[in-house]
């Protein structure tokens, strides 16, 4: 089985892929489209020529890999996308040949992230657009709704809601997701260093988090902006309110 997460930064995304790295029976591929990203865009990501050297910047090669079939020693893909790389330019046809999962968070947090780390941000970086639309084509075309977790609701119960997507999956759980070893991963991006290290702290989620920040300026503006997008998907994740 070949799953597509998409996310967006500073969403619980790379803790998710280091817990289907444990289960042992799962290759991962970070941010498959990241160096064809870059290469279009022109955009001056820290690392950026180590990024567009070290991946594929056809992005047809990278949709025709996100797609292979898989081993029988490693029968899950497990591919964390970022759903602001998915440009105009970038194909799309593959998408209905994975399963799609889709892991949001609250515009605010993902803000107050992204403030440490960048002076500003527009929309357009944060990915709630493109994840929104990418949902709606999926929803659209798809016998089913696509699958939607919160990464609150993860930090909140990591089993239960792993478990639930398991089921959702159609594979087992396993204990195993629940914790890794600290330290970089063989199988992390090239950018790590730049933004891995808290995840490389870590050995397990993250506990529950606290009340929502309180955010000034373009960050609450941009975090406002994303709210409608986020409360659409939020309505069809496994742990909604009832």
């Amino acid at each position: 089985m070949n799953i597509a997460m998409w996310s967006g930064p500073r969403n619980l995304s790379t803790a998710l892929m280091y817990a289907f790295a444990a289960r042992g029976d799962c290759a991962v591929w970070d941010e498959p489209f990241y160096a064809a990203y870059l290469a279009r865009t022109g955009l001056a990501h820290p690392m950026r020529d180590e990024i567009i050297a070290a991946g594929e910047t056809d992005p047809a090669q990278v949709a025709a890999a996100c797609v292979a079939p898989t081993s029988s020693d490693k029968p899950l893909f497990y591919q964390k996308h970022m759903c602001q790389h998915m440009i105009a330019d970038m194909p799309r046809d593959w998408i209905e040949d994975v399963t799609n999962v889709f892991l949001i968070r609250h515009p605010a947090r993902v803000m107050a992230s992204f403030a440490s780390k960048y002076e500003a941000a527009e929309l357009s970086d944060i990915g709630f657009v493109q994840q929104a639309e990418l949902f709606d084509r999926l929803s659209e075309t798809s016998k089913n709704i696509p699958i939607v977790i919160d990464s609150n609701d993860i930090r909140k119960n990591p089993e239960a809601v792993l478990r639930l997507l398991c089921d959702r999956l159609n594979i087992v759980f396993m204990q195993s997701m629940l914790g890794w070893p600290t330290g970089p991963k063989p199988y992390d991006g090239v950018w790590a260093p730049v933004w891995y290290h808290a995840v490389h702290r870590s050995s397990g989620f993250a506990g529950q988090e606290g009340p929502l920040p309180h955010l000034q300026g373009d960050f609450a503006r941009t975090a406002e902006a994303a709210m409608p997008y986020y409360e659409r998907l939020r309505a069809h994740a496994l742990t909604r309110p009832s």
